[in-house]
């Protein structure tokens, strides 16, 4: 019986699978059309296409593992319904309260309004007791208040609670009452409780975070149930999903907690990026994945993602460790627009999967990115290998309505499109590199995804970045991304003490807690104990400070040295975050917030071959030509990527073709294959 491992990533527009045969066979890819309606169909059209392709049977399947974008779409469509809230007595305003930092600055404006609440205030219950911030209890947990809430929220039909009681970080067990109590009086509600969702303080993040939680647990799970159905009897092994923190958990385990996967998709593509490029010997890279809807960039640093716990979904802070990813609303669906003073836009709407773009002839009315490229001759006029052909002819004839409109040639029109999105891939690159204080021209850009390579010399030109690489098979890398990633969760511990008093036996019991915490949680994907590896690390600041810098901590005893050496890394990493440390300095006392564990289960990667070097003549490749606009309308030598040979160099104007993307080679570039099958492009 063979073995197979097989990674699915649900975008936009498409569902990418890829499919490793551990016993020597190598990989396959394929696409199949995304199904809005119900990701699962899509899902389950993926793992029977992938079969089917192998020639393989269901029991072959040894592992699948699977980046979802359930979660997320939920949160930036702002689908919230139902949605309850419990929490101390007298906070029940901690909503309305938030947080006074108003986004971008006040621009234009005199006055900035707060976005509505995630929980309407009528929604929101309270129960008595109270911890203080050690985790001693003030007064007793109030179980008639608590029987109270629950009856209410049971009468009223809300089904989606979250519970954030205040200290809860320090003690959960009010907040595990008040799930017995929940359990007893409102048996079919779906509960998170803070203690589980984010152990750590900052009561409003908390609260938003655990009711995102409680927000997207139903439709996850429905998700998943859906999912399970559609696979029972034919395909036996257990699914993995791709977490935000860049590692995969069992569905059973995501369930509990659906909030982690809020970044499933992108976290996928930046930490296949990071694995592909780290064997052709760049470390630190900027990754681009463009998709249907969007464009996801990220950084990766000597070969591992950037994470943070300062991110947000839409409108609402997410304070769960993720990778560290910009999105921007710039794929190859977005729609090019006319605004009310006649300027050309281009997005955030796209038109999605359905309809889609124009030129997919499903009855798309609006002109898209993907219908520049096509017009202009820079996509082939199909897609997959011809197993979606595209109507170039709609695609011109909605652009010449357009750009009639603006008063352009139509030429003009579809490059003006391009243009605007590749300005707006650039911002977001911006963001995750100029704002984070790295300077965007030491990075080379990995550009993957279905429409990742259409823009990558234009942005090497925008942003002078000094090379982009074009990973092998870049339209399913996500997918692909998915079969190179640990078993990983997260566990944390807030205790907030000055480093002068820090005692160093209180690091070693919180410490051991929480790896024993994330032993558990190991045991239970089936990990042994001679399998389980934990990370440690934690989050310090100086004292008056506002906000943490996480570091790294050693491994070992929780001594004095243990102690000292975290402190260095803390002012090593500040100090190249901000250009400047407080170290040596007794004004300026260094504070301990959050103790973290990770626990991480290793799963084999797939291995990469070095490719034998080619004769150096690229004509092997070229399949003809057709007429392709960049300047202007010119033939232009069109080739097929797997016919390549490491050491083929192609000069542009050109255009190279594979069956999931296609990389416009503009004027003035070259691309040329490296060892691993990676197209590097070069001015």
């Amino acid at each position: 019986m063979r073995r197979l491992r097989i990674g699915i990533d649900t975008g936009g527009t498409f569902t990418d699978v890829v499919a490793l045969d551990e016993d020597g066979g190598g990989l396959v890819t394929t696409k199949t059309p995304s199904t809005p309606a119900d990701p699962a169909e899509g899902f389950a059209d993926g793992v029977a296409k992938i079969l089917a392709l192998l020639g393989a049977e269901p029991a072959d399947v040894a592992a699948l593992s699977h980046g979802t974008t359930v979660a997320t779409n939920r949160l930036l469509e702002d689908r919230i319904d139902d949605l309850g809230f419990i929490t101390t007595e007298g906070f029940e305003s901690i909503l309305e309260i938030a947080r006074q930092s108003v986004p971008d600055g006040y621009g234009n404006s005199y006055f900035w309004v707060k976005p509505p609440r995630i929980v309407p205030a009528h929604r929101v219950r309270t129960v008595g007791g109270r911890l203080d911030h050690t985790g001693a209890e003030l007064r007793p947990f109030d179980e008639a208040s608590a029987v109270a809430a629950a009856r209410w929220f049971r009468e009223e039909g809300i089904l989606a609670i979250g519970v954030c009681f205040l200290h809860s970080y320090a003690d959960p067990s009010h907040e595990l009452a008040m799930r017995d109590v929940l359990a007893h009086e409102h048996p079919d509600a779906v509960v998170s409780l803070s203690c589980e969702v984010l152990r750590e303080y900052r009561e409003y993040e908390r609260s938003v975070t655990t009711l995102v939680d409680a927000a997207v647990k139903p439709a996850m799970n429905g998700y998943l149930a859906r999912i399970a159905e559609r696979l029972a009897g034919r395909v036996a092994s257990r699914l993995l999903v791709m977490k935000s923190n860049g590692g995969v958990l069992s569905a059973d385990e995501v369930a509990r907690q659906p909030i982690t996967t809020v970044l499933s998709g992108p976290a996928a593509g930046a930490l296949g990026a990071a694995f592909v490029v780290s064997h052709s010997g760049h470390g630190s890279v900027v990754t681009l994945d463009g998709g249907g809807t969007s464009t996801d960039v990220a950084v990766v640093l000597d070969g591992e993602p950037t994470l943070t716990t300062e991110g947000s979904i839409g409108r609402h802070p997410v304070k769960i460790p993720m990778i560290d990813i910009v999105t921007v609303g710039a794929g190859g669906g977005s729609v090019a627009w006319r605004s009310p003073d006649g300027a050309l836009k281009v997005g955030p709407r796209s038109a999605g999967a359905d309809p889609g773009p124009l030129c997919y002839g499903r009855g798309g009315t609006e002109v898209t990115v993907t219908d520049a490229h096509a017009v202009l001759g820079r996509i082939p006029p199909h897609l997959l290998g011809g197993e979606v052909p595209l109507d170039v002819a709609a695609a011109r004839a909605g652009l010449d309505a357009l750009a009639d409109r603006l008063g352009l040639p139509v030429e003009r029109a579809a490059a003006g499109i391009l243009e605007i999105s590749a300005w707006n891939q650039a911002n977001a690159i911006r963001q995750i590199t100029v704002k984070r204080g790295l300077d965007v021209r030491d990075y080379p850009l990995v550009a993957f995804g279905g429409s990742g390579p259409l823009l990558a010399c234009r942005l090497l030109d925008v942003l002078g970045l000094p090379a982009a690489v074009i990973p092998d098979n870049p339209g399913n890398l996500s997918a692909f991304g998915l079969l190179t990633v640990d078993v990983k969760n997260d566990h944390v511990r807030t205790r907030v003490v000055r480093d002068a008093e820090l005692d160093p036996a209180l690091l070693d019991e919180i410490y051991t807690d929480l790896e024993s915490e994330a032993a558990q949680a190991l045991a239970r994907e089936g990990f042994p104990d001679d399998r389980r590896r934990f990370a440690r690390s934690a989050d310090l600041r100086y004292y008056g400070q506002a906000f943490e810098v996480r570091v790294p901590a050693p491994a070992g005893h929780q001594d004095e040295a243990f102690r000292a050496e975290v402190v260095s890394r803390f002012h090593d990493a500040h100090e190249a975050l901000y250009g400047y440390c407080y170290r040596d300095d007794p004004r300026h006392p260094v504070e301990w917030v959050n103790l973290r564990v990770s626990g991480i289960g290793p799963i084999a990667r797939p291995r990469l071959t070095e490719r034998p070097p080619g004769d150096g003549d690229p004509s092997r490749a070229l399949t003809g030509t057709r007429t392709v606009h960049f300047d202007k309308w010119e033939e232009t030598a069109v080739y097929r990527r797997e016919k390549l040979a490491p050491g083929d160099t192609v000069t542009g104007p050109a255009v190279i073709e594979e069956f999931g993307s296609t990389l416009p080679l503009h004027p003035g570039f070259t691309a040329e294959l490296d060892g691993f099958g990676n197209l590097v492009v070069t001015r």
